[in-house]
């Protein structure tokens, strides 16, 4: 991702993990080395012995300003934009519509269980007309992996009628009509309008939100609160590939209960550095999916996806 070789050694040098990995080691026959081998040694070791001291947490100052803010926040961003240069959604769709169908039914479960679940779903129901016309208890059968598969199927069956009867059977792509979809609220509007539409949106989820507090970005807890703080630091052009960085990086490293602090790319600019494990080699055993050599969420990843598609439901 970087330019140059200089710029690799840098980037390496931040991170906890590869940085300690350029540490010199000490034997024990260090001390009786020869002055002649003293005297040619070169000094690029103890640069990297000094770079790669654990970093501490980033001290925000109690009263720091808005640009200070801004401008550590979008740090944060550009570093996370070259860690995971293949962010995505990750649920399968093909269209707005499976998008979200999707989307709705990802609501307390994974977007793994719901990727293995779809297929069936929309194999039955292509279309909000289909869907509509559907059996609930027939649907219930279906969507049942996904959990709460009553409530979802109320909502399913009611924003499919809602796109027949309201919207000529297509999806909107205006915030203020997805929301008055049954089972529809900002935030699956936002990941609709942001995937399926192109339209800038910030994706607030739970792994969004505890990172932005992690980060000290805001200490709001509601998801509406949320991302009018976050809006307000990021232009419009960023809001939607930032939301899929953040909650890549919430999956994948920094997690709830026990975040790989020791083998998180941003750590130098994190100030909660430290709430995790911080030795390298046991923060890299909690890493999940591609980064920790695991199949990703999607059955069907994008081209550029480094990681191993997803099993379908009942694969070994």
């Amino acid at each position: 991702m970087t330019s140059s070789k200089s710029g690799t050694r840098a980037k390496a040098a931040k991170t906890p993990t590869k940085a300690s990995a350029e540490a010199p080691a000490k034997t024990p026959g260090a001390a009786k080395a020869s002055k002649t081998a003293k005297a040619t040694k070169s000094t690029k070791p103890a640069k990297a012995a000094k770079a790669a001291k654990v970093p501490e947490a980033v001290k925000v100052p109690k009263g720091e300003s808005h640009l200070a803010l801004v401008r550590r926040a979008r740090r944060i961003n550009r570093e996370l934009a070259e860690v995971y240069p293949y962010a995505h959604p990750e649920l399968d769709f093909r269209n707005p519509f499976e998008l979200l169908v999707a989307t709705v039914l990802s609501a307390q479960t994974t977007d793994l269980r719901v990727n293995q679940t779809t297929p069936a779903l929309f194999a039955a129901y292509p279309t909000p007309e289909d869907m509509a016309a559907a059996v609930p208890e027939e649907m219930e059968e279906l969507i049942r992996p996904t959990g709460f598969f009553r409530a979802k199927t109320k909502s399913l069956l009611g924003l499919s009628a809602a796109l027949r009867d309201d919207f000529g059977g297509e999806v909107p792509g205006r915030l203020e009509d997805l929301v008055k979809l049954p089972g529809v609220g900002r935030k699956t509007a936002n990941v609709v309008l942001g995937n399926a539409f192109g339209v800038p949106g910030i994706t607030v989820d739970t792994h969004f939100g505890r990172l932005v507090r992690r980060w000290k970005w805001t200490d709001e807890e509601d998801p509406v609160k949320v991302e009018a703080v976050v809006a307000d630091i990021f232009p419009k052009s960023e809001w939607t590939m930032l939301s899929h960085r953040v909650i890549f990086h919430g999956r994948r490293i920094c997690h709830s209960r026990k975040p790989a602090c020791g083998a998180c790319p941003i750590a130098p600019l994190c100030p909660s550095y430290g709430e995790g494990e911080t030795d390298p080699e046991k923060a890299r055993k909690l890493l999940k999916y591609e980064m920790g050599g695991y199949p990703g969420q999607r059955l069907s990843p994008p081209p550029d996806f480094p990681g191993k598609p997803a099993p379908a439901l009942g694969a070994a």
